[in-house]
């Protein structure tokens, strides 16, 4: 059955293709000749590689269709020879490249639309037999399918585009598959790849079949003597021989199909291997199905390279051009096949610190196929540069194991590992578990860049031979940013997370787009922040995040400078600098409370003070919201007992390496109910809401001197100052005290005071405290006049009732000259 006629047979293709063919006017050339075209195209001797090489295979594609209408001309058919004189015409009106290029995509669409309807049809139908079965098996006992099956491919399978006109196969050897510029694949499960491979492996067994009559044909003309039909015997077996061919070459169409879906997935399992490096989802085991994907075809394209050197066994005539090309592309095919297996299936840390240990691997997805792994080679690894990885992709260099290591941008230690091949999973792999960057080379930096910038790459390569010849295969890592110091960090993960999110599946590195849409951005963020703290945005986090990106001149649009370059309006820190010291402090600090949805979080003044203002509860009603003005803070926001919004001053980790947040909540009796992060739910009273997340705290007991130590214990309370307690003027929020902080150092005395305004002791007897307080006077000598005077004032003071203020702090410290 031609392609055409499967088409046919399918309205919703049928009409399709034809208005595909419309677009040009061939449609009508389409329907008289479609078996001669589909027979010319896909059993050319030459893929075109170039500009020239397309020029010249259309215009003798173009020659020979004009013959083939004009022999059309002679049919008795007089509206056949009408049409045949339109077609003429047509194509004198059309280019030739124009012409060959429109045909040859429109049948690559048809093989992807027979492609489609055959995986329909299929689906309901049994699981593929086990690739690891069928090693060493030349026919595989399955499905047969018609012919014209072996024909079909993706549109994920078409080759680059060449100026516009067409695909024109272009794969090089470097490890890396070419891109599909512009094509849009159908999403094909793997287990539905393997099935079409295994019925490709059946119908080629038939050729195999054929191959094995026309050598025992041909060994029984060499033996016989002359006879009067030896003329004819040979021509049958030149004629056999050419159907043979064909049939090859069709298979091998179909191969490279097949391989390329694979291929296809494989760059959608690195590209989520890239999203993980974010905290997106990854099935890392999808990796086993792929690698049963590429031994099967390792299978196919080596029982199809014996089959052709052995046709080529069977000399017929002198020179054989067309089976010649046939072995190379084989043969090109395989090696490309085992190169395009070399996989890191486990990144390095993307933000490498120098002299610290780190663990990757590499895994050649052939497993035991080729037997490789009998003798298996040892993988070496360097440290590559953006413009040395661009230098070696783009170029294609020749790589030369002995010159690699001069390439190398830094010194690793343990960089080298044999590889391992574990029976009971077929996973063909190396691991490097302690390697350590000890140098790294940097380039010369150009305007504003800067060492968080510089992106470098780990270089994975080795050698090995396969069937008599030498095969060198690499692969690179995702990229990664070296620093030498912890506050590189932020930055550092900046690029990385930019990298991660935006880059191409197949690119030059490391080039990325400097501007993406909010959506792609968001999408980004969430991901981000999601998988770093447990729970992910809302649409209201994500409307605050998209506000504060903004500029003077609103756009869809986010660039590279607005996300982590350039400072946000009136501020002296970057968006990601703001939004990664949150999303650090969070992890650290508020972790628990963030997932249970206690904490607001991105919310600015404004609407936090509207929405507390309305709530219906009043006074009490408070929110938990991360600082604009101050790096990695969280502030509160309640509603005062006058009706009217206080916000408190910003938290940091510091402050919560002394207390944590929530028994800081606890300490401040003003806040009352806690209002919801959701607008749909109610607000919750505030000990169910962080009573989880409270320390246990002891019950206060009698003051005891600890004779080991010579101290009393004390603990921490946090409280909100009163007008006046700590100097503000009307009309100033009132804060809430910082935890246990250091005063001043008395450059004269060298006595250091701890501030009491900001220190509630649980002492019941004030003269006990007064002691407590003479203990913790740093550098005072026994029955110092200071002591005494500070004592005095202390007991005066009523800090017995909890009165103790601002002005007695101002009392002690007075003294500070003495």
């Amino acid at each position: 059955m031609s392609l055409w006629k499967r088409i046919s047979s399918h309205v919703d293709c049928e009409q399709r293709m034809a208005a595909y063919y419309e677009e040009k006017g061939m449609l009508e050339l389409r329907l008289c000749l479609a078996p001669w075209i589909e027979d010319r195209i896909m059993s050319e001797q030459i893929t075109p590689n170039t500009t020239d090489q397309l020029e010249r295979v259309a215009l003798k594609f173009n020659e020979d269709l004009q013959q083939k209408l004009l022999s059309t001309r002679t049919a008795s058919d007089q509206a056949l020879k009408f049409r045949v004189v339109e077609l003429c015409a047509l194509i004198q009106r059309i280019s030739a490249v124009e012409l060959y290029t429109h045909l040859r995509s429109g049948l690559q669409k048809e093989l992807q639309l027979v492609t489609e309807k055959s995986v329909a049809a299929t689906a309901g139908q049994s699981m593929p037999l086990n690739p690891y079965n069928m090693n060493n098996t030349p026919m595989v006992t399955g499905y047969m399918v018609d012919p014209s099956d072996l024909l079909a491919v993706s549109n994920s399978c078409n080759p680059p585009v060449v100026q516009g006109i067409g695909p024109i196969h272009n794969v090089q050897n470097t490890g890396i598959a070419s891109p599909a510029l512009g094509m849009v694949t159908p999403k094909v499960e793997l287990y539905e790849v393997q099935h079409q491979i295994m019925q490709s492996l059946n119908e080629f067994g038939n050729c195999a079949n054929a191959l094995k009559l026309l050598a025992q044909n041909y060994s029984y003309m060499l033996n016989s003597t002359s006879s009067p039909n030896a003329e004819a015997a040979y021509r049958s077996l030149i004629d056999e021989k050419a159907a043979i061919v064909l049939t090859m070459r069709r298979s091998f169409m179909y191969y490279e199909s097949l391989h390329e879906m694979v291929i296809h997935e494989l760059k959608n399992w690195r590209h989520q291997q890239a999203q993980a490096g974010n905290g997106a989802p990854f099935n890392e085991g999808s990796l086993d199905d792929i690698q049963r994907c590429f031994e099967m075809l390792e299978s196919f394209i080596a029982h199809m390279l014996a089959a052709v050197k052995e046709l080529m066994r069977v000399r017929l005539v002198t020179e054989e051009p067309e089976l010649t090309h046939l072995l190379e592309q084989v043969q090109n095919a395989q090696k490309n096949l085992v190169c395009s297996a070399f996989i890191v299936d486990k990144q390095p840390p993307q933000v490498m610190k120098t002299n610290t240990r780190f663990a990757a691997s590499v895994r050649w997805l052939i497993g035991s196929q080729l037997g490789i792994h009998n003798n298996p080679p040892t993988v070496e690894c360097i440290i590559m540069s953006e413009i040395q990885s661009q230098r070696f992709v783009t170029r294609n260099t020749q790589m030369d194991n002995s010159s690699l290591s001069g390439q190398s941008s830094g010194e690793i230690q343990n960089a080298s590992s044999t590889m391992e091949y574990q029976q009971n999973n077929h996973v063909f792999s190396a691991s490097f578990r302690n390697m350590q960057l000890k140098k790294i080379k940097r380039a010369e930096k150009k305007g504003t860049e800067s060492v968080m910038d510089e992106k470098f790459a780990l270089f994975f390569y080795t050698t090995t031979t396969v069937n008599d010849f030498q095969i060198r295969v690499w692969t690179l890592s995702l990229p990664v940013v070296v620093i030498v110091h912890g506050n590189q960090e932020p930055q550092s993960w900046a690029t990385i997370t930019w990298d991660n999110a935006f880059a191409e599946i197949v690119r030059d590195p490391f080039m990325i787009t400097d501007r993406v849409t909010w959506a792609q951005l968001s999408v980004a963020l969430n991901i981000k922040f999601g998988s770093c703290t447990g729970r992910s945005l809302t649409i209201d986090n994500l409307d605050f995040l998209y506000e504060k990106l903004q500029r003077e001149e609103r756009s869809e649009y986010i660039t590279w400078n607005q996300f982590c370059k350039e400072p946000m309006p009136d501020r002296s820190f970057t968006f990601w600098e703001w939004f990664f010291a949150i999303m650090k402090l969070t992890k650290d600090h508020m972790l628990g409370m963030w997932k249970a949805g206690c904490i607001m979080g991105f919310i600015n003044k404004t609407k936090a003070q509207t929405d507390l203002l309305r709530s219906v509860y009043g006074i009490g009603t408070f929110l938990l919201r991360f600082s604009d003005s101050e790096l990695g803070g969280v502030t509160i926001a309640y509603v005062n007992e006058n009706g009217l919004v206080t916000m408190l001053a910003p938290w940091t980790a510091r402050d919560f390496q002394v207390l944590n947040l929530a028994d800081r909540i606890r300490d401040l009796d003003v806040l009352c109910w806690l209002h919801p992060s959701d607008r749909n739910a109610s607000p919750v009273k505030r000990d169910v809401a962080f009573g989880e997340f409270y320390s246990k705290r002891q019950e206060p007991e009698p003051l005891v001197l600890d004779p080991v130590t010579g101290y009393v214990k004390s603990t921490l309370h946090v409280h909100v100052c009163r007008n006046g307690e700590n100097g503000s003027t009307s009309g100033t929020p009132h804060h809430a005290q910082e935890s246990m902080q250091l005063g001043n150092i008395s450059p004269q005395s060298g006595i250091t005071f701890y501030s009491p305004a900001r220190l509630e002791e649980s002492d019941s007897d004030a003269s006990e405290t007064a002691e407590a307080l003479e203990r913790i006077v740093i550098g005072a000598q026994p029955n110092d006049p200071v002591i005494s005077e500070i004592t005095d004032a202390l007991l005066t003071s009523n800090y017995r009732h909890g009165d103790f203020g601002m002005a007695d702090f101002d009392t002690i410290t007075n003294f500070e000259n003495f």
